[in-house]
């Protein structure tokens, strides 16, 4: 409606770091902060969902699901699964299988019409090598789509389009909660965006800067260019302070040696955040 002020909590991806992002919303919900809209990429997206489909218990939901085998099991099979899935396919080292049956066990309904609250995530169609944004039919479907990273999980196929990982084109999609109305954006991400990049200086960290560019370039130039009426607030990840250079994190998508560590910094970090600001 014209003239309501809207709430839109925008997450972005990162895989087994996407746990920071539950202890941002369990600091949220405990001071009463609740979203009009979510936004989604990748682990962002399931996240969302979770919030979208029961925002009174997405947080117990979400804690319960981080803190079991679950994440371990979707992003950690055993080295010789990996290269057999890999001489398999040719293409990604893990089954979405897994990840499939975790979101299976977290989301509470089956189709983005049966969810409680308006969301909207995002995957890069391969076939037209742009974003593509879904916010009806089955959801299960579309969290996959959005989570399908190259390399690591198979393109999901829906319709006549294949589709891959949605932070290839909006890792932090601020820019679509505003397009969807919002005036009030949180920011939850995975804790990298504070970290400057240095140069490269090994071989194998040429792609890595690469990418982490690609990444966070959109989100930077959104949040440059923001309207005057909307307000962002971009939830600190919390934990120790970050030195430039390459975050080798990205690749250690697997380790979830310190999932509890993520939640709880995060955590505190982001209910120190929003105490000081109310």
């Amino acid at each position: 409606m014209a003239g309501q002020s809207r709430t839109a909590f925008v997450l972005g991806g990162g895989g087994v770091l996407g746990a920071h992002e539950v202890g941002m919303l369990r600091a949220l919900h405990e001071c009463g902060v609740r979203p009009d809209l979510v936004v989604g990429t990748s682990i962002g997206a399931m996240n969302g969902a979770a919030v979208a489909a029961d925002p009174d218990r997405a947080v117990e939901r979400l804690t319960r699901l981080w803190s079991s085998d679950s994440v371990q099991e979707a992003l950690g099979a055993r080295v010789w699964e990996r290269l057999w899935t890999l001489a398999r396919s040719g293409t990604h080292l893990h089954s979405a299988e897994p990840l499939e049956r975790m979101l299976r066990h977290v989301l509470p309904v089956e189709t983005f019409e049966k969810l409680e609250l308006p969301f909207q995530c995002v995957a890069a169609s391969i076939e037209k090598a742009q974003a593509h944004w879904f916010s009806s039919g089955p959801l299960i479907p579309a969290v996959l789509a959005s989570s399908a990273a190259p390399g690591m999980l198979p393109p999901v196929r829906i319709g006549d389009e294949h589709f891959l990982d949605g932070g290839l084109v909006h890792s932090i999609p601020v820019g679509r909660a505003i397009e969807l109305g919002a005036d009030t954006i949180y920011v939850l991400h995975v804790g990298r965006i504070d970290r400057d990049l240095a140069p490269p200086r090994r071989p194998w960290e040429v792609g890595m800067v690469a990418f982490e560019i690609a990444r966070r370039h959109r989100f930077f130039e959104e949040m440059a260019n923001l309207p005057g009426d909307v307000t962002v607030h971009v939830m600190p990840a919390g934990g120790p302070p970050k030195k430039a250079g390459v975050d080798l994190a990205q690749v250690r998508y697997r380790n979830a040696a310190n999932i509890a560590g993520h939640v709880e910094g995060a955590y505190q970090a982001s209910l120190q955040y929003l105490k000081e600001r109310t």
